[in-house]
């Protein structure tokens, strides 16, 4: 039940005695009054100051977000409420603008590739610099080079965090000076409230299963396939099944071996990924009084991947204290203590992954048909049988937090003193049974350790004053020290009694031990000065210096300024009381950022212990580069803040462009040096874009409805690197081409008449007769530009709707333009120039008769139409997803009253529900990580596919109480 006033604020309503009405409107709080005996109740409603002055955490400090003169992107608790993923990043997909994430795989734990407003490097990292409550901390990787990255930001429970910020543009992130290139991400946990003292109690369960099946071959089809490579590659009279027999000794059935209709069928897609599950238990107190302040929570998570072998689990406890000890003195803290396992599978490019039982072909059986075990006897290796007798581990113990103390000095002028601390130690053992590839024959075990320990202090004067009530200033200036060291330690060894000793100290032989330490520091001075003249004009300007161990004497500092206007029009006379146009805030900004991270000691030439012929000695393990200084960005930002009709409509633009100079490149010089790179400063890169937010009310009263909607446009180009190429497999760095472009044959489709594969004889640059000049000799192809793994835009489109106690939050997540390499194309669509299966969309789409006009070439079995890596195995990567869907109901108040709870919610929450792509892969989203590589080498082999796993669809049902 429910009515409008008209225009002049009069209404008529029917209710009982004892109802409760709700008064709302846009932009104002909503109020609640309860009937009694009178006929006519008035109200006056004031405006919501938390809806249109909310309040931003930015570096060292928070503003009103109508203040800003820099751009930043937040997301709320509310948006990951229910969020069961290891990392809270996947969070972020297609709600923030400017920002891309990509999960890569649908493996847990694995690291997760995130760019702010594009690739600003080459050889250093793209990877934005995140601080939790104020203190940077490590997450990059610290898993071993045989294996995928690992994401050390799963230790956070995303459960914890009350807000993240995106700090995007230079006046927005410049504050953090060295490692701002890439952007800032603020992440705040949550802290108790004066008076609000409340336990919450969540638990989750989830089932998952892959958001998409390729789909393969089976008995059938394969045999078909087979008899047809063979026939046409030896002529209508080949004795194929007798090349089944040499291939597949188990493809007949044992008791009925003439009959090829019977005999083994197995979809080896099953078995590299099944059904997953996840459950999650959370349980927080929080509350205060005006002196003391708290919030505790302890997590439990255990989640089974959709990838056969691979599981999750993590238990973490969070304490965040604020004590006020007199009017001058105030202290607290912030702790978290997790433990976290990934129980994890071989990486995508290891026969041993479960991923590459795709390849097994159906005839191929799991089990042996006569003795029932395990079937080692298998085209590649038996993926079940890694499963069953080995093991990679990893478990890491993370205690991150820092203690502080602020000192009321004087009346607006405040210091505070943090020291902070981030300590991971991290174990991984890994075993492979006597009777896998890896293993065998005697077993091989391995060990690693690492030890991650970074120690922060941060030093800073705060100032606010009022000078002649019309101008406002806030200025902050400090100090802040890091330190950060890493000592790593593993051993391998072989021979092992039996698969029961799985522990390097049972190995008869040690095969390989190392220990070794790293580290490096930061000092830095820090300002800034925020300034409004008449509530309307606005200014910023910030200065940072760091110093950087990374670097040699002579170029250790560099300095990063930046500054930025707004002008808030709408509080001009002209506007303050135009309804139409509610908010409008111009905005630009311009400054300097730099990027560091390198190498530890890329500028210096470093000398290692070695053993030669039992006698110690040196070995020169690189060459020093003493002029090697910052990696400098500098960003203009161009924005605007809009309202209409009292912020019912609501939005923001941005126009940056980005521009990298001086790049630290790991450049190649001759080998006759001894060395094959070199860190040096060359290059130059850019990034533009556009980024469009848009938040419309759309249904305001007892049914609420409201929109977001956010697209982002960046255009990436290396603008110089001295002439120089860098090539890395088809990827490709060049002048004048966004960063990693696919550079290879370029496939021009099948010859109708012969079905031949065809392919372009020239290069782009050939400047002969014929420049289309066609082949069906794929080495004699010239490589071509054919390919780009960067997107052209990207976001999100939410919707929420509301009525009464229900919810339904409608969450659509897109990226478009992007190119992907499917390299287990090469082996699955080949037309069995080896024994691989195929996949079904390969099997519909080859050439069999003259005049078809098909995607893929004539089979010829064992030999070559085509065979090799060209763009028939690049693809469009673009997608629609069906991110987010949750639909909840939260019990009505008078009913939990009664059991003395505050509130009561039950919700279903459904992720990746539908994909909408012309991709054939697994997952349009796929990004096979690197393994043992440099970052420059991470950095360009972006949109790559072999054999990675598809994301999850998961659906979870969850139940809040508030006590």
């Amino acid at each position: 039940m429910g009515t409008a006033t008209d225009i002049d604020g009069r209404y008529t309503l029917t209710v009982e005695q004892g109802s409760t009405l709700v008064f709302s409107f846009i932009g104002m709080v909503s109020v609640e009054r309860i009937v009694g005996e009178e006929t006519v109740i008035n109200v006056a409603m004031r405006a919501d100051v938390a809806t249109l002055q909310e309040i931003v955490v930015v570096g060292y400090g928070t503003r009103l977000k109508y203040e800003l003169t820099g751009s930043i992107s937040s997301v709320t608790a509310e948006d990951m409420a229910g969020h069961t993923m290891p990392s809270f990043e996947t969070a972020l997909q297609g709600r923030a603008a400017g920002v891309h994430i990509s999960a890569g795989s649908g493996k847990l734990g694995q690291a997760i590739r995130t760019r702010v407003r594009g690739s600003s490097s080459i050889s250093a990292s793209n990877q934005p610099l995140y601080v939790i409550d104020g203190i940077p901390v490590m997450s990059q990787s610290l898993g071993t080079g045989g294996n995928e990255p690992t994401n050390p930001l799963a230790d956070l429970n995303p459960a914890d965090i009350e807000s993240v910020q995106v700090l995007k543009d230079a006046s927005a992130a410049a504050i953090y000076g060295s490692r701002a290139s890439n952007g800032v991400i603020l992440i705040t946990t949550r802290r108790g409230k004066e008076g609000d003292t409340r336990f919450n109690i969540s638990t989750q369960l989830g089932f998952s299963e892959p958001a998409n099946m390729i789909g393969y071959l089976n008995r059938e089809q394969y045999i078909d396939l087979w008899r047809t490579a063979a026939i046409n590659r030896f002529g209508p009279d080949d004795n194929w099944q007798a090349r089944l027999d040499n291939t597949f000794p188990f493809w007949r059935d044992v008791d009925n071996p003439d009959d090829i209709t019977l005999g083994a069928d197995e979809d080896w897609e099953g078995h590299a990924l099944r059904r997953g599950a996840a459950q999650q238990f959370d349980i927080s107190a929080s509350g205060g009084t005006a002196n003391t302040q708290y919030f505790a929570a302890v997590s439990l998570m255990d989640q089974v991947a959709i990838v056969n072998g691979n599981e999750f689990d993590r238990i973490s406890g969070r304490l965040n204290l604020d004590q006020k000890a007199n009017d001058i003195v105030s202290f607290g803290m912030n702790m978290n203590l997790s433990r976290s396992r990934n129980f994890r599978v071989a990486h995508d490019r290891a026969f041993a992954s479960p991923l590459q039982m795709i390849a097994l072909p159906p005839l191929d059986p799991a089990y042996h048909p006569v003795t029932g075990e395990l079937n080692r006897n298998t085209s590649y290796e038996n993926g079940l049988v890694v499963r069953k007798y080995s093991h990679f581990d990893t478990e890491v113990f993370r205690n991150f937090g820092n203690i502080f103390i602020n000192f009321d000095l004087l009346p607006g002028l405040t210091f505070r003193s943090e020291a902070g601390i981030d300590l991971l130690h991290q174990q991984e053992v890994q075993y492979n049974g006597r009777l896998t590839n890896d293993g065998g024959p005697d077993g091989y075990g391995f060990e690693r350790n690492v030890k991650s320990k970074v120690y922060n202090l941060e030093n800073y004067f705060t100032y606010n004053t009022v000078i002649g009530n019309d101008f406002d200033m806030n200025m902050i200036l400090g100090t802040s020290l890091q330190q950060t060291d890493i000592e790593f330690a593993s051993m391998a060894g072989t021979g092992f009694p039996s698969d029961e000793f799985q522990r390097v100290a049972s190995a008869a032989e040690i095969s390989f031990a190392s220990a070794s330490g790293t580290g490096y520091r930061y000092t830095s001075f820090f300002a800034r000065a925020n300034m409004k003249y008449l509530d309307r004009y606005l200014f910023t300007i910030s200065g940072r210096t760091d110093g950087s161990s990374r670097f040699g004497r002579d170029n250790r500092y560099g300095f990063f300024p930046a500054a930025s206007l707004g002008w808030v029009v709408t509080n001009e006379d002209f506007l303050i009381d135009n309804y139409a146009i509610s908010f409008l805030k111009p905005r630009v900004s311009w400054g300097l950022t730099g990027n560091s991270e390198i190498d530890n000691f890329a500028s210096r030439g470093l000398y290692l212990g070695s053993n030669y012929a039992g006698l110690a000695g040196l070995i020169s393990s690189s060459i020093p580069s003493p002029d090697l200084r910052w990696e400098t960005t500098t960003q203009t930002n161009f924005g605007i803040d809009f309202g209409f009709f009292n912020n019912r409509i609501s939005g923001e633009i941005d126009y940056y462009i980005k521009e990298t100079e001086d790049l630290l490149l790991n450049t190649q010089i001759p080998a006759s040096t001894g060395f094959t790179s070199v860190y040096k400063n060359i290059g130059n890169l850019e990034n533009k874009g556009w980024e469009f937010l848009l938040n419309t009310v759309n249904v305001d009263g007892a049914f609420k409805w409201n929109t977001n909607f956010n697209i982002s446009f960046n255009r990436n180009k290396v603008t110089n690197l001295d002439g120089e190429i860098i090539s890395v497999g088809i990827w490709r760095v060049m002048e004048g081409k966004p960063m990693g472009v696919f550079y290879t044959k370029e496939y021009a489709g099948v010859n109708p008449e012969n079905g031949d594969a065809q392919f372009y004889l020239h290069g782009e640059d050939y400047e002969g007769d014929n420049p289309d000049e066609l082949t069906n000799n794929i080495a004699a192809a010239a490589n071509r530009i054919v390919g780009d793994p960067n997107p052209d835009f990207w976001g999100g489109f939410t919707n929420n709707f509301s009525y009464r106690g229900f919810d339904l939050s409608v969450m659509l997540q897109f990226v478009w333009g992007h190119d992907i390499y499917n390299h287990g194309a090469q082996w699955q669509a080949s037309g069995l120039r080896w024994e691989d299966n195929h996949t079904v969309h390969y099997y519909e789409n080859f050439w069999k008769e003259p005049g078809d006009e098909t995607l893929y070439p004539e089979p010829r079995l064992f030999q070559s139409n085509g065979y090799g890596v060209s763009s028939i195995q690049i693809f469009d990567g673009s997608y629609m997803r069906l991110k987010d869907v949750t639909f909840g109901y939260t019990l009505p108040r008078r009913i939990v009253e009664r059991a003395n709870l505050q509130s009561v919610r039950v919700f279903v929450r459904g992720y990746n529900l539908l994909t909408f792509t012309d991709y054939p892969g697994w997952d349009p989203e796929a990004n096979s990580p690197n393994t043992g590589v440099t970052t420059q080498t991470s950095n360009i082999q972006q949109g790559w596919d072999f054999y990675t796993a598809p994301q999850p669809r998961t659906i979870t049902f969850g139940l809040n109480v508030a006590i």
